[in-house]
């Protein structure tokens, strides 16, 4: 992530927010905090305290574990005579739209929620045109009642998400300043009264890395809601997922990704085989029957109704359905267009090596004879010229 008040800031924070008409000063991004510790480290967490001087004292413990999951505990302890009422928040802010941000088809890079079961993907444009909400006074999607989920921002292989402890009901929220150009994903708790001389605590959890699919199972297993859909796996997830599945144990066995796929490759194309078989023997009955089909065209001539009719008979004769040779075929359409989907979405197949020179299965093929069409003149050279028997003799061989 990059910090607040640098260009392009992507980050995120937590706090406090005080009652509507209270006075409570609670941290804020100028807050000068007493730490203890001074590294984090998945050995050593972080606690950082602050003392508003009017009785309240705040700490934040962070801390982080092997991979990209962050775990933040808040709590306030009231020192004064009277009680205070506070509701603990998350934020995630995103100043202009990512750089590299490209718009493809078969990928969804924006917000993303999980709420109460139920996955939302929010483009950019919808959060910035949403309608403007009274409670956040600006455009903002707004999902209340959440017992169970999380939400922030993803692109194509990294995410950045908030997740709240369970066992409170929680608000979701979706804005955009336009003044500031930036978008925000919040999660706020419901507000807490802290009595005088009592403290009150929250956890919860930041995400932010890699869409690996091992680590998010691995989350999810402990307990992140269908954290493994934050990957886009689209419209044909039932195919996408197993495949991946497939694909990721093919690459733990095997020990190299290039290989992996082509095993896969391989794989479904045997599976599929029955399938494309009928198509194949679909597609040779019709071509036994193309004689007689020619004779009926020239029998019927331009009456187009004795023509069609014709080749009912014909086919019913023949027990030949002309779409049995279609319908295999459309029905492999959806498994490899899952296939590709796997392919381009999971960040597993990133720097992947094959072998030799081929070390990064995600680079652009070095060997692509395509990129001599960029050589090629727009006009034809003289007849007879050199250039010409280049042309002629050379180019052929060189592009196939």
């Amino acid at each position: 992530l990059t910090p607040f008040g640098s260009r392009d800031a992507y980050f995120a924070q937590f706090g406090w927010t005080s009652a509507a008409g209270a006075d409570t000063a609670v941290p804020g991004p100028d807050t000068v905090w007493t730490a203890r510790g001074m590294a984090l480290t998945p050995e050593t967490p972080l606690t950082l305290s602050w003392d508003n001087g009017a009785g309240q004292i705040f700490n934040r413990t962070i801390s982080v574990d092997n991979e990209y999951m962050f775990d933040i505990t808040q709590s306030v302890t009231n020192n004064s005579d009277a009680p205070v009422n506070l509701a603990p928040f998350g934020m995630i802010a995103q100043h202009g739209l990512p750089e590299d941000l490209k718009s493809f088809f078969i990928l969804h890079e924006g917000a993303v929620s999980m709420a109460n079961g139920e996955l939302s993907e929010i483009d950019w444009d919808d959060i910035a045109e949403a309608d403007v909400n009274s409670t956040w006074g600006r455009p903002a999607v707004v999902t209340e009642g959440v017992t169970e989920g999380w939400v922030g921002f993803t692109d194509h292989y990294w995410q950045a998400v908030l997740i709240p402890g369970a066992g409170e009901a929680f608000e979701q929220a979706l804005t955009y300043d336009p003044r500031a150009d930036t978008y925000r994903a919040f999660t706020r708790q419901p507000t807490r009264s802290v009595a005088a001389g009592e403290s009150v605590s929250s956890s919860s959890k930041f995400f932010a890395g890699a869409k690996e699919w091992e680590t998010l199972q691995d989350y999810q297993s402990a307990g992140v809601a269908k954290f493994i859909d934050s990957i886009d796996w689209g419209w044909f997830f039932f195919l996408t997922k197993p495949i991946f599945w497939l694909l990721h144990n093919l690459n733990q066995l095997i020990g190299n990704m290039g290989v992996a796929i082509i095993g896969l490759t391989l794989l479904i194309k045997a599976l599929l085989f029955p399938l494309a078989y009928k198509s194949y023997v679909s597609m040779a009955r019709m071509k036994e029957l193309q004689p007689e089909m020619e004779k009926l065209k020239k029998e019927a001539g331009d009456d187009r109704q004795k023509m069609q009719q014709g080749m009912m008979e014909l086919y019913k004769k023949n027990k030949v359905n002309p779409a049995a040779g279609c319908l295999p075929i459309l029905m492999q359409i959806p498994i490899f267009f899952s296939l590709y989907k796997v392919i381009f979405v999971t960040i597993e197949l990133r720097h992947a090596p094959f072998f030799g020179p081929f070390q990064d299965l995600s680079s652009p093929d070095p060997t692509s004879i395509m990129n001599l069409w960029g050589l090629l003149p727009y006009a034809a050279p003289e007849p007879g010229s050199m250039l010409a028997l280049v042309f002629i003799g050379i180019l052929p061989l060189l592009l196939g």
